[in-house]
């Protein structure tokens, strides 16, 4: 491998504000959430293509109050993150900087880019329904549905105040308003088999233990473990199960993106945004999604084999904009229907 790769397994906050000594200055220095065997192979690519070396570092949180407290002297050039609430507490912490960039513009549409130009969408994942194959005939559901009494002690979930929960419930507000999703949420919550944990691929573990009928969760979590080799248990989890994308014959299925943004005091600038480029062409985009099972943002690229198979579906079209803009007001109406305490 032709770039320094620093592996951070860390589930604390990081506060080191010292560069790293792998971080060196020319090059190109990235702090990620995305784990670095998915996107080693495009920085591989960047870097036979520019010369230019790339430096990343990965955690699983802490990465924005890294880069704030690194302040000026940060390495970092680049924070990639999996998830718009992030990107968006992220530019809230002014840790990020616009980027004007006529290739972004052309690459990545207009609701998976900030508005103010300082995240950008790489991929999508959709906020599906995972059904039983054994005791769910259903071939269409909406999230609304999912609220009915008649899926009482039939649902799973992970938690409500998860980034991933909190965006699906943001878009609910964005749609019908915080009054109708509290009561919706009320009614999710009524129908909980169990109090919301675990992640996603737990919420499929549930329905092949028959626990739960139903559960919430991101489509790529079915392709890591359709494919996932070393524990074939998971594998017999997937088989248990069918996606239903909700919606898809009304607004659409909620979407979310990983995605990228350029630091305030980025060292490396103009090799970040030469990335920032790279990333969101065709070339990179097919090895991003198939390595990862998610759905490429630029339109032009198909998704892989196994995504394709899971069928065709129609994406909510509203800007994550708005929905960002309602994260806040999600995360209160959960603690307001205490949804983790689970059904009464």
């Amino acid at each position: 491998m032709n770039k320094s790769a620093l592996a951070i397994l860390t589930t604390v906050a990081l506060t080191t504000v010292a560069p790293s000594p792998s971080m060196a200055d020319g090059d190109v220095n990235i702090y990620s959430y995305r784990q670095p065997f998915l996107i080693e192979p495009l920085l591989d690519r960047f870097t036979e293509e520019t010369g230019i070396q790339a430096n990343i570092i990965f955690a699983t949180q802490g990465l924005e109050a890294r880069i704030k407290a690194e302040g000026e002297n940060t390495p970092a050039d680049l924070l990639l993150s999996t998830d718009v609430g992030r990107l968006e507490a992220a530019k809230r912490q002014d840790i990020a900087q616009p980027v004007q960039s006529e290739v972004l513009e052309q690459n990545i549409p207009a609701n998976f880019r900030d508005k103010d130009d300082q995240w950008f969408g790489l991929t999508t994942r959709a906020r599906v329904v995972y059904a039983s194959n054994e005791r769910v005939d259903l071939d269409t559901i909406t999230y609304e549905d999912l609220a009915d009494p008649k899926w009482k002690g039939r649902l799973c979930t992970r938690s409500g105040q998860h980034d991933y929960s909190i965006g699906l419930f943001a878009s609910m507000i964005a749609h019908k308003g915080e009054e109708v999703t509290k009561t919706w949420l009320e009614g999710l919550k009524a129908n909980l088999a169990r109090r919301p944990t675990g992640n996603d691929r737990a919420q499929v573990k549930a329905i092949y233990a028959g626990e739960c009928d139903l559960a919430l969760g991101n489509t790529y979590y079915m392709g890591i473990m359709q494919t996932n080799e070393n524990e074939p248990e998971q594998q017999e989890w997937a088989k248990s199960v069918r996606i239903l994308f909700p919606n898809s014959e009304g607004r659409g299925t909620h979407v979310n993106i990983s995605g990228m943004l350029l630091t305030k005091h980025a060292p490396n600038k103009d090799n970040a945004i030469k990335l920032m480029e790279f990333l969101s062409s065709a070339e990179a985009q097919k090895l991003y999604a198939e390595g990862n099972y998610e759905y490429p943002v630029l339109g032009t690229v198909e998704p892989s084999e196994i995504v394709k198979s899971w069928g065709d579906f129609k994406p909510d079209p509203i800007s994550l904009n708005e929905i960002a803009d309602q994260r806040k007001a999600a995360s209160e109406l959960v603690d307001v229907v205490d949804f983790d305490a689970g059904a009464n």
